[in-house]
């Protein structure tokens, strides 16, 4: 079935022509795929959406993807490290943990290691060396996939100069903090190139007991472009590798020891480290068929190796000191010895590739988009533990525990993608979106009971085929006034751990709106509602699901999550200075709609993750000779940690609010270089902004910088 279906898509793409009638617009840096486009584009989609652009990117230097993301309505951030190293990031009603329920795309390549088997985000793009960011919601996500019901993350990197050039970008701050963002291309006739890195390192900003390691990270990131564009078509390969070393950990606080000194780690943590690399390859092929007709083929394979070396008797340690149980808290604070303790490296393979054509056709007054994605990956899981004593505040090595059982197993997924989208401008003012998209999935597991892998514990495999439907409209009421609204079915895969009788994920996702634009005035507001059928958790040690499995799935039952999307901006005068400002604002509730005998949960019972009110604003000051100062005061509501929090009173079933205020004053010196301070958290406020994984956890302290920027 899926290659008869490949080859119908594929023969579709070729016989186009024929139906071809009036020329497309389109766009010369294929490098860039964008699923979006600019920020003014943003704000005339069938679907509510957002674009950081180049100029924010650019001003703002960041470094942590959770930071950006705070500024865009819809979305909801779980720290975990305070530095954006593994982020949890939600799009409406898909939740944060580990960005597995929202499609993370680099230039429209997928980036999860396994997107289907494994989504769970333990690698994610370095942010540094983005030029911009795009968040799709509503029905046109239908076009991408598999995470179709809360939105797609787009992370757009640097293009090919079209003259010779590059920059190289330093910033130095507190905690022995240095980053380096170089980058140098150029176009000479038909040939394109860039060659660019990324290099980050700090000593972090937590202090471990009795321990001179520092809580810090190293990252090195590379990139090379190769361009050819001939007569009507154009050919990209991208080559990618990244390696980190983090002094990272699951390891939180018990709720005494955080308001004491957030920034503490038990000594129980101390060789905690994180080691992974990544790379990627990729072509990107563009053809013009006629002037009314292009063809694209994208080929991917991406490569992501990680160990995560942790302990995890934290989690319990914490639980019962939390409790009152003093033993446990001395443990902690290293003040008793503690048997067996059990670290575990968390190895792991993953590999994802495969190739999506995608046809585009303009016809009168339609735009049809044709295409199909057959993909593969894996997941391939050899999990050594390590078992050390707690003796006189020290970790002394005791044993090794092979590999067996849910330490050792291969996850697999194959899934083949078709989609046919409509942009069709029936009148001057109403443009209608339709949009059909069918996942066809086939995932498995095989669980070894021995460290050779000769003997099988368990078996498993699923097989799930959704067809995908949506339909959305903006309307022009006048030269100011746009309606928006929308509806389509959402899907998120059940992964590799899914077992023969599970359903997957679905929902039906409502949005409408109104946009109103006048000059440099630009409101929106847009409502939405999504009603699940089988809400379901992927769980993991990290996001462990409410049943406590730290694999596989877990499903809720049904739930609803509506709310209201708020955005607008304006730029004021005073003087001889522009004043732009830029404010957001969401409210979201997110609840189990019906009583569930299976899980036990009941009506009414508010789901994790999901802050109820998030705000942000984002205030400059520029004198337009230069000189530039930018705020941005970010605000999200409390969480819970788990399903139904709102039926206890204990502060340890949630996160608290948090309010964060960020500086940055950037001063242009001539055409060439620019000089900029930033200050991270003004204010110092530091609250619990997460319970998982293993106890309390802060957000980063207030943390000043400075850079040099120097483009040549």
């Amino acid at each position: 079935m899926k290659k008869t279906l490949l080859t119908t898509a594929i023969l579709t793409s070729f016989a186009a022509p024929a139906f071809a009638e009036v020329a497309i617009d389109r766009t010369d840096d294929i490098e860039q795929i964008k699923i979006i486009g600019t920020k003014t584009d943003s704000r005339a989609t069938a679907g509510s959406s957002a674009v950081i652009d180049e100029e924010q990117m650019r001003i703002e230097v960041p470094t942590d993807i959770n930071q950006l993301m705070k500024t865009i309505p819809g979305v909801y951030v779980r720290e975990e490290d305070g530095q954006g190293l593994r982020p949890n990031i939600g799009i409406r009603a898909a939740t944060a943990g580990r960005v597995s329920k929202v499609t993370i795309l680099e230039d429209g390549v997928m980036m999860a290691p396994a997107p289907y088997s494994n989504p769970s985000a333990y690698y994610f793009p370095t942010t540094f060396r983005m030029s911009s960011i795009e968040v799709l919601k509503g029905a046109p996500l239908l076009r991408y996939g598999p995470q179709t019901t809360g939105g797609v993350l787009n992370l757009v990197t640097t293009p090919v100069p079209e003259q010779f050039g590059g920059q190289v970008l330093t910033e130095f701050g507190e905690n022995s903090s240095r980053d380096i963002h170089a980058h140098v291309g150029g176009t000479e006739g038909q040939w394109g190139f860039l060659l660019e890195t990324v290099q980050r390192s700090s000593d972090g900003f937590k202090n471990i007991d009795r321990s001179g390691r520092d809580a810090g990270f190293d990252i090195e990131d590379y990139v090379a472009k190769l361009k050819w564009t001939g007569d009507r078509q154009s050919l990209l390969a991208k080559f990618q590798y990244s390696e980190e070393t983090s002094n990272e950990t699951y390891a939180g606080l018990t709720d005494a020891d955080f308001a004491e000194n957030p920034n503490r780690r038990y000594g129980l943590s101390e060789i905690d480290q994180m080691n992974n690399h990544h790379d990627a390859i990729s072509l990107n092929y563009n053809l013009e068929l006629t002037d009314a007709v292009e063809l694209n083929v994208l080929t991917y394979k991406n490569h992501f190796k990680r160990n995560w070396f942790k302990a995890g008797v934290v989690n319990g340690l914490v639980d019962l000191a939390n409790a009152g149980d003093t033993d446990a808290l001395a443990v902690l604070h290293g003040e008793q010895d503690y048997q067996d303790i059990t670290w575990t490296n968390g190895n792991r393979g993953y590999d994802s590739y495969g190739v999506e054509v995608n046809t585009g056709i303009e016809l009168a007054s339609h735009f049809l988009k044709i295409g199909v994605r057959d993909h593969t990956d894996e997941m391939d899981r050899y999990q050594l533990k390590e078992v050390f004593d707690q003796v006189n505040g020290s970790l002394v090595f005791d044993s090794f525990i092979q590999p067996t059982g849910g330490d050792n197993r291969l996850e697999k997924a194959e899934a083949v993608s078709f989609w046919v989208t409509d942009q069709w401008q029936v009148t001057d003012d109403l443009m209608v979106n339709l949009a059909l998209r069918h996942e066809d999935v086939e995932s498995s597991r095989l669980q070894f009971a021995v460290p050779d892998r000769s003997e099988l514990d368990s078996a498993r495999s699923n097989d799930s085929s959704e067809w995908l439907p949506g339909a959305s409209f903006t309307y022009d009421v006048n030269d100011n006034w746009q309606v928006l609204a929308g509806v389509h079915k959402g899907f998120s895969p059940l992964g590799g751990g899914a077992t023969e009788n599970q359903e997957p994920e679905t929902s039906t996702n409502y949005e409408a709106g109104v946009r109103y634009n006048q000059g440099a005035l630009f409101v929106e507001a847009v409502g939405f509602y999504s009603d699940f059928s089988d809400t379901t958790q992927q769980c993991s040690i990290a996001n462990p699901c409410d049943n406590g499995a730290e694999s596989g799935n877990y499903v809720l039952g049904d739930s609803v999550v509506r709310g209201l999307e708020f955005q607008a901006s304006n730029t004021f005068e005073a003087g001889s200075f522009l004043i732009p400002v830029d404010v957001t604002y969401t409210y979201t509730k997110g609840e189990i709609s019906k009583d569930n005998a299976v899980s036990g949960l009941m009506d009414g019972d508010e789901l994790n993750d999901i802050p109820q009110n998030t705000f942000s604003m984002r205030v400059a000051l520029d004198n337009q000779n230069g000189w530039i100062n930018y705020v941005v005061a970010k605000y999200a509501d409390e969480m819970c940690v788990d399903v139904g929090c709102n039926r206890t009173d204990s502060q340890f079933d949630r996160t608290e609010s948090v309010f964060v205020t960020d500086f940055v004053s950037r001063y242009e010196m001539n055409n060439n270089m620019a000089v900029y301070f930033k200050v991270e958290n003004l204010f110092d406020q530091q609250k619990i902004v997460a319970r998982s994984p293993h106890g309390a956890r802060p957000n980063k302290p207030q943390t000043a910088s400075f850079g040099v920027e120097y483009t040549f």
